[in-house]
C-alpha cells in the first residue's frame, strides 16, 4: 500500500527554525525579522534568541506563524593548538505549544550573553522553584539538558556542528535530539562548510532516529543583497494542515518536512519496497541507504523532476538528497524500513 512519507493532504510551509534578533545580539527586531521573512516568502519563524525564551505570540496573523524558542550553548573545551576559541555545543528548543513560556535549565546570574540576553533577562519566566542549573562541557550535562527539554515540550535541534568545532567524539555522545541542522545558512554565508551529512549518518548510527532540517541562524548584521547575507540561504518546508501553532508543531514532531537550500520537494511516496519522488528541476537525485549503499539518477540535457528507486529490505534506512544545477540541495528525513513495512 502506498504511503506518503510527505502527507498526501495539507500545505507546505516556508520555515526558518532558528533565528536572532534585537533580544540577544541579531541586528533586526523581531518585527523586522517578520517582515523581512515575509517578503522571502516564509510563514514561519522560530525565535530562538540565546539563553533566553521570550514569548512572540503577538507577532502571528493568518500569514504568519511566530514559534517561540531559545538557542542555549554549552562550551569552555579548549581546542588543541588554537589560543583563543573552546569548543562548544548549541542547540534550539522550539515549543511546541503556544503558552509554554518558562526558560528551562535556567540560572538567575550566569548565561546572559551575548547581545542584550543581560538586559532582556528581567522579562524571563523560569521555575523560581528549581536551583540554578549549571552547565558543564560533557555528553552527561549536554544529553541531560536536550532529553530533560524534550520532556519538557520543545522539539530539540542540534546545530552548527562544523562552526562548534565538535568532533565524531563529542556528538556521538548526545542523547535527546529530535533533529540535526543539516544546513546552517549564517555558517555557511561565514565560509564554513555546514552542510553535515557525515554527522547526520554518525547519529543514526547509533540508533538515534532523528530528522534533519535547514535553518538560517540569522544575525542580519550584513545587507539582504550581499552574498554574506545569512537570511534565507538555508530552510525548512513543512508540510501542515494549516499555518496554527499546534499544527505546525506536530509536524515538527511527525518529521512531516525536509530541509533544503532551494530545490523544491512535491512528493515523497513509499510503496512495497520503491521510493517516488517528485521535484523541482534538479541535476541527480540521490539514495543513500545505512551501510555503504547508494543509488542515483541524473538528468541529461534537461533537468529531472522525479525518480524511482528499489529499496533492498536489509538496509535499515533510507534517505533522498536533491541537487540543482548550482549545486544546492535538499534533504529528506531518514526513513527506517521496519516502519514503514
Amino acid at each position: 500500500m502506498k504511503k506518503y512519507l510527505l502527507p498526501e493532504t495539507g500545505n507546505f510551509y516556508k520555515a526558518n527554525l532558528h533565528c536572532h534578533t534585537t533580544v540577544s545580539d541579531g541586528r533586526l527586531t523581531p518585527e523586522e525579522v517578520k517582515e523581512l521573512y515575509k517578503s522571502q516568502g516564509y510563514s514561519v519563524v522560530a525565535y530562538t534568541d540565546h539563553n533566553l525564551l521570550l514569548p512572540h505570540n503577538d507577532l502571528t496573523d493568518s500569514e504568519f506563524l511566530a514559534l517561540n524558542g531559545v538557542e542555549l550553548d554549552v562550551g569552555g573545551k579548549k581546542i588543541e593548538g588554537a589560543s583563543d576559541y573552546s569548543k562548544v555545543c548549541h542547540f534550539c528548543l522550539i515549543a511546541l505549544e503556544p503558552d509554554n513560556h518558562i526558560n528551562p535549565f535556567w540560572h538567575r546570574s550566569l548565561y546572559k550573553t551575548p547581545g542584550k540576553v543581560s538586559e532582556n533577562a528581567k522579562y524571563a519566566l523560569f521555575d523560581d522553584s528549581k536551583p540554578d542549573y549549571m552547565r558543564t562541557y560533557t555528553p552527561e550535562c549536554i544529553s541531560e539538558m536536550m532529553s530533560g527539554s524534550r520532556e519538557l515540550g520543545f522539539f530539540v535541534t542540534y546545530n552548527h556542528p562544523t562552526w562548534s568545532r565538535e568532533s565524531y567524539d563529542e556528538y556521538m555522545g548526545y542523547r535527546g535530539m529530535h533533529a540535526l541542522e543539516m544546513f546552517n545558512g549564517s555558517c555557511i554565508s561565514m565560509g564554513y562548510d555546514e552542510y553535515n551529512p557525515r554527522v547526520y549518518e554518525d547519529i543514526l548510527s547509533t540508533g538515534q532516529r532523528i530528522y534533519a532540517i535547514g535553518a538560517d541562524d540569522n544575525h542580519n548584521h550584513q545587507p539582504l543583497d550581499s552574498r554574506r547575507s545569512d537570511s534565507c540561504v538555508a530552510f525548512t518546508v513543512i508540510k501542515a494542515e494549516s499555518l496554527d501553532y499546534r499544527a505546525v508543531a506536530k509536524a515538527l514532531i511527525n518529521g512531516d518536512f525536509y530541509a533544503s537550500e532551494g530545490p523544491e520537494i512535491y512528493e515523497l511516496t513509499y510503496d512495497e519496497g520503491r521510493v517516488c519522488i517528485k521535484t523541482s528541476p534538479a541535476d541527480r537525485i540521490t539514495v543513500t541507504y545505512l551501510g555503504r549503499g547508494a543509488a542515483v539518477a541524473y538528468s541529461g540535457e534537461t533537468p529531472i523532476t522525479s525518480a524511482e528507486f528499489t529499496i533492498p529490505q536489509n538496509v535499515g534506512y533510507f534517505r533522498l538528497t536533491v541537487t540543482d544545477r548550482s549545486g544546492k540541495r535538499a534533504v529528506t528525513n531518514a526513513y527506517f524500513l521496519d516502519e514503514l513495512n
